[in-house]
């Protein structure tokens, strides 16, 4: 049985992809989960339906940069691993308040880390070396590629936005904590991720949102920027593998292999929409806009998830068609979901100009 016995924190659970790990992990494992949330905007623990019948299951309302609060869940859990998803994610809103990704990515996985490692020493011979600390990074902190290539395990860090270098800082810590202080911990570097419960300020649910309203579409600048789309569950999927079987202080890239531009990406959006929800006003496409371009805008991301192919034997499920035609019809169908998002504390307004 998968995960039998063993006790796993995740860190941003109730964010995007780290309720994507959660469910999957009560779907797919005998694990026991604590889902540790700081429950910030973003966050939703109506992403976890059924979580709290589960015997599996347990939340816990702490922010990581809390260190005693830290301890006490480690002394009281015992866990045998920790996914570390919580993080500021938006670059917009990194660009208009950078302190707060400061603190949470970078100051925040600092505390995570000593107090997994104090936790860790503690550890009988046989738990220490079960022990796993995986952090979830980005491909942005690469930055930004040319018309070809692709970025690798060893592609040198070059982050242009606040909050990729902010990720980019986090990922050297764990590293630091690997070598200095052999802690066994485990790094993936994701492409873009979407699919169901994204929050609404991402691209697509913005567009799916927006367009099943009516509204004016904005693409940033061209539209021609380049992103490697991965669907969320192929994602949690692979960090589970990861976690069970890759080894201690590698690295491993997770992209889906769909490389499409911005624009692409929101003109089949709209062709879905035309098609699932059809308006008597006429095609989506013609509320497409063009806006000014966000500040350091990286103009391509591709990964090459190899390593993990080869060595783990990860493969998507979804390719971008398929999986774009599952998130759009999940919004169309869970619309009380977003709609309780829009009343309760969202704003779609327009962030990172700078100005």
């Amino acid at each position: 049985m998968r995960l039998k016995g063993l006790t796993i924190f995740v860190t941003g659970g109730a964010g995007f992809i780290g309720s994507a790990v959660l469910r999957h992990l009560l779907r797919n494992s005998h694990a026991r989960v604590v889902n540790l949330d700081k429950l910030t905007y973003a966050a939703n623990l109506g992403s976890l339906p059924g979580a709290t019948e589960n015997l599996n299951y347990a939340f816990e309302e702490q922010c990581i940069c809390d260190a005693p609060g830290l301890r006490r869940l480690f002394e009281h859990y015992q866990p045998d691993a920790v996914l570390n998803l919580a993080a500021e994610s938006h670059v917009d809103r990194s660009i208009d308040g950078p302190g707060e990704f400061i603190q949470t990515n970078i100051v925040g996985t600092f505390t995570l880390l000593q107090e997994a490692l104090r936790y860790w020493r503690t550890l009988s011979p046989d738990k220490r070396a079960r022990f796993r600390f995986q952090h979830i990074s980005t491909d942005e902190v690469f930055g930004s590629l040319g018309e070809e290539g692709f970025f690798t395990e060893t592609t040198p860090y070059s982050p242009n936005s606040p909050y990729s270098a902010s990720k980019a800082s986090s990922d050297h810590l764990v590293r630091a904590w690997h070598e200095t202080y052999e802690l066994p911990t485990l790094l993936t570097n994701c492409s873009n991720n979407y699919g169901p419960y994204h929050f609404l300020e991402k691209l697509i649910p913005h567009m799916i949102i927006k367009g099943l309203a009516g509204e004016q579409l904005p693409v940033y600048g061209d539209g021609k920027n380049v992103r490697d789309w991965l669907y969320v569950e192929d994602h949690a999927t692979a960090l589970t593998l990861v976690l069970e079987h890759g080894a201690v202080g590698e690295t491993y890239n997770i992209g889906g292999r769909n490389e499409r531009t911005n624009l692409h990406v929101v003109e089949t959006i709209c062709d879905l929409l035309d098609d699932l929800a059809p308006s008597t006003d006429g095609p989506r496409r013609r509320l497409i806009s063009f806006v000014t371009d966000r500040p350091g805008h990286d103009r391509r991301y591709a990964i090459d998830a190899s390593k993990l192919e080869r060595d783990l034997g990860w493969s998507p499920v979804e390719n971008f068609e398929s999986g774009i035609e599952k998130t759009v019809r999940w919004y169309i169908e869970q619309k009380p979901w977003w709609q309780a998002l829009l009343e309760r504390r969202y704003a779609a307004n327009r962030l990172g100009l700078t100005k």
